[in-house]
């Protein structure tokens, strides 16, 4: 009871009241200024500025009709390798022959291409449907290639047409830099295993580009210039001394829409 007294008398004292009040200090005001101009510029650029992204995603180049896997329709012992990887081949051109309990048979090829990988072997025996070879479609090797670059469902509502994409070719140094190209189309549902293998002719890329669930292809356009050895563009000044293969692995760098950074906030 005695000190609270003594603190009432206190307050009610007139010599206190003509006293000034110190809100803040010098050092307080000069914090609370930056940081309301902070607060404004960050505003600011919220609504006016723009933020770049970049989507990741692996690929592979090849020419634009793909291949396809040839299996043998008979049963047997292979006899004869008629053709060599990397060859051009006619529709109906003969690849294998085998020698089955109705004589030696010829397998052939259904539609012109490229000859990407053989599997059967002289002496070899193969059952009906076993895979033989692999066919690129294609009937002139200088054909452009693309790239085929697939990217998980759910991301390819993002990837709009014409965007420039980066692409890391793991066969090429990277002082050589990366190659230039554009989004000429993006797949309007995702691709199963089966579907990719049927398009590329080869289960083990499907299984790898399916890892994350079935992926979304989108074709790349590859950028073309007569001032390097491969006919295409790079970052580096002429790239690499050699020519570009089709089923060559890449990993393709996406350049996105820019997007205000307010957008992120909204729903």
């Amino acid at each position: 009871m005695q000190f609270r007294q003594k603190a009432l008398s206190k307050l009610q004292s007139p010599e206190e009241l003509d006293l000034p009040v110190r809100f803040a200090r010098p050092q307080g005001r000069l914090v609370l200024a930056v940081t309301v101009v902070v607060m404004t510029v960050a505003g600011i650029w919220a609504f006016t500025g723009s933020v770049a992204s970049r989507l990741g995603a692996p690929g592979v180049l090849t020419h634009a009709e793909g291949s396809y896997t040839l299996q043998s329709p008979f049963a047997g012992q292979v006899t004869g390798v008629l053709a060599k990887e990397g060859q051009l081949l006619s529709p109906g051109a003969p690849l294998l022959e085998v020698g089955t309990d109705r004589g030696t048979r010829a397998v052939r090829a259904v539609a012109g291409g490229r000859v990407t990988a053989l599997v059967a072997r002289t002496g070899s025996v193969v059952t009906t449907g076993a895979d033989v070879a692999v066919v690129e479609r294609v009937t002139n090797p200088d054909e452009p290639l693309v790239a085929m670059v697939y990217v998980p469902g759910g991301n390819g509502s993002a990837i709009p047409v014409g965007a420039q994409v980066d692409l890391s070719v793991q066969s090429v140094p990277q002082r050589y830099g990366v190659l230039r190209g554009r989004v000429t189309e993006v797949g309007r549902a995702p691709r199963t295993p089966a579907q990719i293998t049927g398009f590329l002719g080869d289960s083990r890329l499907a299984a790898q580009f399916s890892r994350q669930g079935d992926p979304v292809a989108v074709v790349v356009r590859l950028e073309r210039s007569s001032a390097t050895r491969s006919g295409y563009r790079w970052s580096s000044t002429a790239g690499p001394p050699y020519p570009l293969d089709s089923t060559t692995p890449v990993t393709a760098a996406v350049h996105l829409s820019a997007q205000r950074p307010v957008d992120w906030l909204l729903p």
